[in-house]
């Protein structure tokens, strides 16, 4: 069930206000191949060449352009008036993502710079404005073949290869406004703590601090009232912690599982006296994510996780999102499959993805878009972007795991090289400072340093051969063997401290085809499919120690047809029998 206050598209589910503008549509649009824009001062007098449709970007045929060759520079503009009720408050300017750095012009004057391609950014661009009149905004956003920028599964080459695809240019996700007074909430961090019942609320306001400035917080679930709180704004950081026990719900508190994802809402308000200044609406869930003796645990109580790999890939739109129905079958069909989570695979997720794994109860492992170099850019450009992203994504109950790394891409030395072992910590401790409460993954797949989880990839095909080669866990923790044939679980130097096991990649079967790929020998119809897939998965749940899984993948991506739907997401193999597999029991 939809919180609320949920409004279809609004581009941020968990900190929404009654006023914004969606400047998604029509804007005029132009290559500069040359670079000559800045210079000629198109942002004072941009003539378009061309129309695009925001958000999608200029390589996909939702855009109406459809022209997959790179373009290192592109041109944005569109107009807009401020509705005459929101004369005199602060109007920003929202970018939920722009691939990869983004300058931006109103009105002719430079409202601001920003770098990386998968993290929101907003400007304050009230100075700029005309009253009354049409105000315009032009954007210049430049992208590069570079590997020291975080670009995923995005190709650096000219044609596709191996597992990387059509490159992403420019503006993917929503542009939007919202108008807000001086003094308004900046953002508010939400931790559960299911141990005590509570719930923290780390505030930031912006604005002058005043004696008689309040902010306010009222919890409700199911309509009815559970706890109301108030502090004097007396400073720009402040925090609240709120006892969640009420005699008005049947076990006095309720917590998020992906069985019962109950969710509650919260309305914050900022007043002076009587005065409303800001209001905005959220929602929590309560769950608490820990590891004890080689389990994950959620709420306390052990979680087998069935995971599926989903890279969010659509055949149009490539890593925009059609449409947020789009977003709400990908979910529905995952469920359906007999999954209680996905691992987001060199992607960051819209956060109306996320909104909807909060309230159907999806688990998300939220990965971050890989470099594939690594040097001291590499490392300033990974680091500044990875944080913006946890900063964001962290009120979102459904993700329960971050994973910065992935396969050792950007690190390709870290099995020996200490530099980059010492960066994968600083990644790990830096997650850790502002999130302690998440496991966090370095290294997904093999070559892990300090990770929380000991997630491992294995392509084998056949069950009998997984068993004997994971019957000695001693052998797989201790470098003894290489789990998957060619790379060991640890980086050199590091050593099994008990984490929870899980083969977060295996699978990957394709039926038999003369276009695109899979992993191992293709399979010629649906029983052969069904039997590999039935014995490989089997085998995994067979394995006492392993508490987990992820399978290749939910949907086909351009020359990689290894999904279990196609890329218009349609099924190859009727999920119900997808599903019946992935519930049978372990046999331990």
């Amino acid at each position: 069930m939809a919180i609320s206050r949920y409004r279809q598209d609004y581009p941020r589910p968990q900190f929404v206000r009654e006023d914004w503008l969606n400047l998604n549509g029509t804007w005029e649009f132009r290559f500069d191949d040359a670079g000559e824009g800045e210079r000629d001062q198109w942002f004072r007098n941009f003539q378009g060449d061309r129309q695009i449709e925001v958000p999608f970007v200029y390589e996909t045929k939702a855009s109406g352009i459809g022209e997959e060759e790179f373009h290192p520079v592109v041109w944005y503009k569109r107009t807009f008036a401020v509705p005459a009720e929101q004369a005199g408050k602060q109007v920003l300017l929202h970018f939920q993502a722009v691939d990869y750095e983004a300058k931006v012009w109103v009105n002719g004057e430079y409202a601001g710079r920003h770098e990386g391609g998968y993290a929101a950014f907003s400007f304050d661009i009230s100075r700029y404005l005309k009253d009354g009149a049409a105000n315009e905004i032009v954007m210049r956003a430049e992208d590069s073949n570079s590997c020291t920028q975080p670009r995923g599964k995005q190709r650096w080459r000219k044609d596709n290869f191996g597992c990387w695809y059509v490159q992403t240019t420019g503006i993917w996700r929503t542009v939007w406004l919202e108008y807000v007074e001086a003094q308004h909430l900046h953002s508010v961090k939400i931790t559960p703590d299911v141990d005590a019942n509570a719930v923290r609320f780390d505030y930031r306001v912006s604005g002058n601090a005043a004696a008689s400035l309040k902010v306010n917080a009222k919890i409700t679930m199911d309509g009815e009232i559970i706890k109301e709180t108030s502090l004097n704004v007396d400073r720009s950081y402040l925090s609240a912690s709120i006892e969640l026990i009420s005699e008005k719900r049947e076990w006095r508190v309720e917590h998020w599982h992906p069985e019962n994802p109950r969710l509650y809402e919260v309305e914050f308000t900022l007043t002076d006296g009587d005065r409303v200044l800001d209001r905005v609406h959220s929602y929590f869930g309560m769950r608490k994510i820990s590891i004890l003796n080689g389990k994950v645990l959620l709420n306390n109580s052990p979680l087998y996780q069935r995971l599926i790999l989903d890279q969010g890939y659509f055949a149009d739109s490539h890593l925009t999102a059609p449409s947020e129905e789009a977003i709400i079958e990908d979910i529905d069909k995952i469920l359906a499959m007999g999954y209680n989570g996905v691992r987001k695979h060199q992607k960051i997720e819209d956060s109306r993805f996320l909104y909807w794994c909060d309230v159907k109860g999806l688990l998300v492992w939220s990965e971050a878009a890989a470099t594939y170099e690594f040097n001291d850019e590499a490392v300033e450009r990974f680091t500044r972007e990875w944080m913006e992203i946890v900063q964001q994504q962290y009120n979102h109950p459904s993700i329960v795991t971050w994973v910065p790394f992935n396969e050792s891409w950007g690190i390709g030395n870290v099995f020996s090289d200490r530099r980059q072992q010492q960066f994968t910590e600083s990644i790990y401790y830096l997650t850790k400072a502002f999130d302690p409460n998440r496991p966090v993954i370095v290294n997904d797949g093999w070559e892990h340093t300090i990770s929380d989880i000991l997630a491992l990839h294995d392509y084998e095909e056949d069950g009998e051969t997984f068993l004997r080669r994971y019957e000695d866990k001693n052998a797989i923790t201790s470098n003894e063997i290489a789990h998957c044939n060619f790379k060991y679980a640890f980086a050199q130097g590091y050593e099994y401290r008990g984490q929870p096991i899980i083969i977060s990649e295996f699978g990957g079967i394709a039926m038999r085809s003369d276009k695109g790929w899979g992993y191992g020998n293709q399979v010629e119809g649906e029983e052969a499919f069904l039997k590999r897939f039935r014995i490989i998965t089997q085998a995994i749940k067979d394995t006492d120690y392993i508490c987990g899984y992820c399978y290749t993948q939910v949907s086909d991506v351009q020359q990689e047809v290894n999904g279990l739907l196609t890329e218009t997401r349609e099924p190859k193999i009727a999920m119900e029998k997808i599903r019946e597999i992935n519930l049978a029991k372990r046999n331990l």
